[in-house]
């Protein structure tokens, strides 16, 4: 059972924003529709606390991160600390990751973290929300915006375009990971990771079908040529859905998600960021 609405502060630091500015980031739980609690963070924006204007004035990018991952990752702390040139910075564990409650369906309930983290953003005073996701992250900004809507423009980085894919070797290990009693001990106490048991029922929207839906939310579609994950099929089908409000970026040699986005990569997703959000 929830106690509390999506976006439902359970426990803050947070004080509310003058007119002026904030300085610090603010650690915090939400607690999402379905009553999952969640482990977020909200770093301001430099030019903000820079220049003391209001936070509504400039783009807030919630960051959704890739299976395994948590808002404590180093990878992670460096891609807020890098998009707080372009705006404030929401980051969070996932359900099942980290410090957040529950378990991870891998890219299925985590729709509604992101809502959740979103509606926190929107609460804080931004009246611009840009999503951006890595890989399962990937996939779950284009489900959220297809589903939810509530956001001004979308990234999606090294996601798959379709469900149950094997066809690489590193995911035939996830596979197991996810479905095999083993992989999941494997997640737990190797990865900080725990995975629900249960199979997807009924089989989510998949990305392909959420990015034919975004429309007209600008939507940014970047991947890797050296992806290990996901070969060029999958970004060039999500382009394709997308049509004309989408952009791909096919970027040579840049491996999979988080750990492949470099300083270059990510100050460029802020500047397409800041021009398509307005």
């Amino acid at each position: 059972m929830s106690d509390g609405p999506a976006g439902h502060v359970a426990r803050s630091t947070f004080r509310p924003y003058s007119e002026t500015r904030r300085e610090t980031s603010t650690r915090t739980y939400l607690r999402t529709s379905d009553g999952v609690r969640i482990d977020s963070v909200y770093d301001p924006a430099r030019l903000v606390y820079e220049s003391g204007r209001p936070p509504s004035r400039d783009p807030v990018f919630v960051i959704a991160h890739g299976f395994t991952g948590s808002v404590d990752r180093p990878h992670i702390r460096r891609i807020a600390s890098e998009f707080t040139r372009y705006g404030a910075v929401v980051t969070f564990s996932f359900r099942g990751h980290g410090a957040s409650g529950g378990r991870s369906t891998v890219g299925d309930r985590e729709v509604l973290d992101l809502a959740a983290a979103v509606a926190w953003a929107r609460g804080l005073g931004h009246t611009r929300v840009v999503t951006v996701g890595f890989s399962m992250g990937g996939s779950v900004v284009l489900r959220h915006a297809a589903l939810h809507g509530d956001v001004d423009a979308v990234v999606s980085v090294s996601s798959p375009a379709r469900w149950y894919y094997r066809g690489t070797a590193p995911m035939r290990r996830l596979h197991w990971l996810v479905l095999r009693p083993a992989g999941r001990l494997v997640g737990r106490y190797g990865l900080r990771t725990r995975i629900h048991h249960r199979d997807w029922d009924p089989v989510p929207l998949s990305p392909v079908e959420a990015a034919a839906r975004i429309a007209p939310v600008p939507l940014l579609i970047v991947h890797g040529d050296s992806d290990g994950y996901f070969p060029l099929d999958h970004p060039r089908m999500l382009a394709e859905a997308a049509g004309d409000h989408g952009e791909l970026w096919l970027e040579h040699g840049m491996g999979h998600a988080e750990h492949a986005s470099g300083t270059e990569l990510l100050r460029r997703i802020g500047d397409w960021a800041v021009s398509r959000a307005g």
